[in-house]
């Protein structure tokens, strides 16, 4: 198969809030490729219904910000990566009202600022109640569309990075099933998030973990990947992705009931329904295991469908009515705080390669994530690639000369599927909001198993196996509780982890 050779500034690969970030503010240096495997509107920012977290009302501060990121993360935030985020949102939130981004505002024209679980100030900015991950993409995309220094490539999957010298200055890429290689000065990895490893997830079916694999093979530092965010809320239907349930519904007044109809979060944390994510999480899991359904009752709530018209939208086409009924609600897989190591300037342990957005281990999360934090990395961390890679020059690193490949065709599709609902359901039963020794032991080797019954160009799938034996192997290692991690064979954090992280 002839390759088509492809050449570029700067390749950025994703489209979320960190992908289209980086490719609007590259462009004014020079020619951008943006590459997503599916089309621009595809990724997990277009679903968040969550908001930005910055501190832009008064009483508030950067400073009580940090305290809240930090009092989340449970000991292990880079505490220099908060204060980066902290410092520089309120202005990245200000340049997308610039750029075009309409955010919900009150009567004198000020943000209108929620309060979501762990926060200690209302500080988070929404669009259209809960469509502030829409709205945000819809910002990002106009933009790049409209600079004729960015070339879009939809359906376009990464295959691996080129690697030279210990340098990363290209990818292998099928553009549309074509055999493709796309060289530049830097590639940013920009690709998101993994939740569809797991059975019960929020995430869109493009959310692989595709970019934690490829890094991994190319050699990339790795931290983190036992700390999976599962958001307490998801609307317990048999689908697949999971609609969410917003936090900010909590943030608003709505309690959780377990199966007898007894509210049951005040007795297990003084902030109730709005204790950090992962200990809500688990005490609905808990809940479910004690009673077999958990309820969020919102029907004490003023004007639900005009403050959640999404949401509303989302319960009444499934027959719930949040006016008058119970929401049944469940954990399910929603964020990783862990993935490729990086600096505070995007830079990864690969010369040439960065890392932004959900992919990327910033260290502002720690173990666990306060909530809306996660558009706000997005920004703040797009912005300072790009300001990094304007210093680039060129490497002057030949393209190799390397024969014809072709791109790899799937030989059995039913038997690719079925690979991974096999990880998905072992990820779940093994590595998901419980886990013990034993169980991640089974979990290993049975995705290990996996892995070699998969067919041949299952290289979606493939990067599925990985990833996930990659959290599993870290949960092992981790021999604690602590933040999105809960071992219940180690149900509490101990004082020598604090400073640990896994690493490969």
């Amino acid at each position: 198969m002839t390759v088509e050779r492809l050449h570029t500034r700067i390749i950025v690969i994703g489209s979320g809030v960190a992908g289209l970030f980086t490719a609007w503010r590259c462009a004014a240096q020079g020619p951008v490729l943006l590459m997503t495997k599916r089309t621009l509107r595809d990724s997990n920012t277009m679903w968040a219904q969550g908001g930005i977290a910055a501190a832009l009302g008064a009483g508030d501060s950067p400073e009580l910000h940090r305290r809240d990121t930090l009092a989340a993360g449970a000991a292990l935030c880079d505490v220099n990566a908060v204060d980066v985020l902290v410092n520089e949102g309120p202005d990245r939130v200000r340049e997308l009202v610039e750029a075009g981004a309409r955010f919900d505002l009150n009567a004198r024209g000020d943000f209108k600022l929620g309060k979501e679980a762990a926060h200690s100030r209302r500080r988070i900015v929404h669009a259209q109640g809960d469509q502030t991950g829409a709205e945000v993409s819809r910002t990002l995309i106009e933009r790049v569309q409209s600079s004729p220094n960015v070339q879009v490539l939809e359906t376009a999957r990464v295959l691996d990075l080129i690697i030279v010298n210990g340098r990363c200055i290209g990818v292998r890429v099928s553009i549309e099933g074509r055999a493709a290689e796309v060289y530049g000065e830097a590639v940013v990895m920009a690709t998101g998030g993994l939740g569809q490893v797991f059975r019960h997830t929020t995430n869109p079916t493009v959310a692989t973990g595709d970019g934690y694999a490829i890094a991994h093979r190319a050699g990339a530092r790795m931290a983190d990947m036992e700390f999976v965010q599962f958001h307490p809320t998801a609307l317990a239907t048999s689908e697949n992705p999971l609609a969410l349930v917003s936090e900010a519904v909590r943030g608003e007044g709505a309690t959780l009931l377990d199966g007898t109809g007894k509210r049951f979060m005040p007795e297990k944390h003084r902030q109730a329904e709005l204790a950090p994510r992962d200990i809500v999480a688990r005490e609905i899991f808990r809940a479910q295991e004690r009673t077999g359904v958990v309820h969020l009752d919102a029907r004490m709530l003023p004007g639900f469908e005009t403050r959640f018209p999404g949401i509303f939208r989302l319960c009444t086409a499934r027959g719930v009515g949040p006016r008058s009924d119970l929401i049944p609600v469940t954990p399910a897989a929603h964020y990783m705080m862990g993935g490729i190591v990086t600096d505070l300037d995007g830079r990864t342990t690969v010369p040439g390669m960065y890392a932004c957005g959900e992919v990327a281990c910033t260290g502002v999360h720690g173990a666990n994530r306060l909530a809306s934090n996660s558009l706000l990395e997005g920004l703040v961390f797009a912005e300072r690639v790009s300001r990094d890679v304007a210093s680039l020059k060129k490497h002057g690193i030949a393209a190799p000369t390397r024969e014809a490949w072709d791109v790899p065709e799937l030989a059995d599709r039913g038997a690719a599927q079925v690979a991974a609902d096999d990880v998905r359901r072992v990820m779940w039963q093994y590595a998901g909001i419980d886990r013990t020794a034993r169980g991640l032991r089974i979990a290993v080797r049975e995705i290990d198993a996996i892995e070699r019954r998969l067919p041949e160009g299952a290289t979606e799938e493939l990067n599925m196996v990985q990833t996930a034996r990659m959290i599993a192997q870290a949960s092992l290692l981790r021999k604690e509780s602590r933040g999105g991690h809960f071992r219940s064979d180690f149900p509490r954090a101990k004082r020598k982890w604090r400073e640990t992280h896994i690493e490969w």
